[in-house]
């Protein structure tokens, strides 16, 4: 039996879907449940099958289930990809106490007139992020709440993504049997694990070398202002295994993550695998070094895409606090250091404190469950047996509350 709240987080990725169960106790964030299940429906990071997609999260949940032998009923779902993009708006509302103090309220006020905002048909609101607010003038303030003015007005950035997209996500959880709590922008979430505030502060970016796609987010100033997504990741890297080793995709998937190495340096002659060649009977011998040869090359490529991308975005000197990266594909072996000579920055792997998913790739939904926790008081996404009674949803006034936790 679980002893606190129980928020479940999915991650719906190209190559795998995970589902994590967090329970939150008081202060404390425990990951008693993980459940993993391969994404076959997805390419690119779009859904190209539907019933393939229902089935692997219908199979990652399971997986979790018997984990931790609870039900899980609804979950908070992740969201990201080439199709979410940042619109800069703006919100102006009075104050609307009558001694002038600025209080929640106004705040939630500021926000949503900062959603209102022409959208065309194809895109939709996924969350709002507040950069900074102005107090009759006043501009540059963190947090607006207990100072006294007549004008509150905010700058933010409206996160849209593909309605398409998304109701595509949405309609394959449900239709799992798993009710959609919610969902998280997943670079948020993993900022919010990852990044110190001093990173955010300063200036970072944060990539994640997805399978499907490499998502890159630039903080600074303590909040997101740079977005984008480019079409390689890990994928791209066992797509070339495939081709130099004229092997299957998912032997050449095996032995990437085996045997992968980033660095020619690192890999020895006499560190040897083998792997059935397609057309071929027998198994063919080959040596590290060799698959170094196959595997540096593309993620040179991606780690240029990368600094190419943040200078396109205007940081054409990067940012102070360099980068730090995510996903499955930097457990290659010597990636940090490869990306640091390509990047000519700092780089730092991020990997979860916690037992059962201290690995790059579970950064996002990890994350998730620590974004809940914090922004949202209704974090009963699972129910056990005898069932939880879910407490209401905190709603915008929480969020707010959990937005400026981060500049403390």
């Amino acid at each position: 039996m679980t002893k606190g709240e129980i928020i479940v987080g999915l991650d719906i990725g190209t190559s795998t879907i995970r589902a994590i169960i967090g329970e939150i106790d008081g202060l404390n964030i425990s990951i008693i449940g993980v459940g993993t299940a391969k994404s076959d429906g997805i390419k690119k990071g779009a859904i190209v099958d539907i019933d393939k997609t229902v089935a692997a999260i219908r199979a990652a949940v399971d997986h979790a289930e018997r984990m931790v032998g609870i039900t899980i009923n609804a979950a908070y779902v992740g969201v990201s990809g080439s199709h979410i993009a940042l619109q800069p708006s703006h919100g102006i509302v009075a104050v609307s106490a009558t001694d002038r103090e600025i209080g929640d309220e106004d705040v939630e006020r500021v926000i949503s007139a900062a959603r209102v905002m022409n959208l065309s048909a194809e895109r939709e609101i996924v969350d709002v992020v507040p950069r900074e607010f102005t107090v009759d003038g006043l501009d540059e303030v963190t947090d607006p709440r207990g100072m006294i003015g007549v004008r509150l007005e905010v700058d933010t950035y409206v996160v849209t993504g593909s309605r398409t997209v998304l109701h595509n996500l949405l309609r394959c959880v449900e239709r799992a049997g798993i009710e959609v709590a919610g969902t998280v922008l997943l670079p948020l979430a993993a900022a919010g694990m990852v990044l110190s505030a001093d990173e955010k502060r300063l200036g970072v970016v944060l990539v994640d070398v997805g399978a499907g796609s490499t998502s890159i987010s630039i903080f600074e100033r303590g909040t997101l202002e740079r977005f984008a997504v480019l079409p390689v990741g890990g994928e791209s890297v066992t797509n070339d295994i495939t081709v130099g080793l004229q092997c299957g995709f998912d032997a050449a998937e095996a032995v990437k993550c085996r045997h992968g190495i980033a660095e020619v340096a690192l890999a020895r002659e006499e560190e040897k695998f083998k792997v059935q060649r397609i057309g071929s009977s027998t198994d063919k011998e080959y040596t590290t070094v060799e698959l170094g040869y196959i595997i540096e090359p593309r993620m040179q490529e991606i780690f240029t895409l990368v600094k190419h991308e943040v200078e396109r975005m205007g940081y054409p000197r990067g940012l102070a606090s360099g980068y730090v990266f995510s996903g499955g594909a930097m457990l290659l072996k010597g990636a940090d250091k490869l990306a640091e000579r390509e990047l000519g920055a700092t780089v730092r792997i991020a990997v979860p404190d916690y037992v059962g998913v201290r690995d790059p790739s579970y950064v996002g939904c990890v994350g998730m469950i620590k974004y809940v926790s914090r922004y949202f008081t209704r974090s009963a996404a699972a129910a056990t047996a005898p069932a939880k009674r879910p407490r209401s949803n905190g709603g915008a006034l929480q969020k707010i509350r959990g937005w400026f936790q981060d500049f403390i």
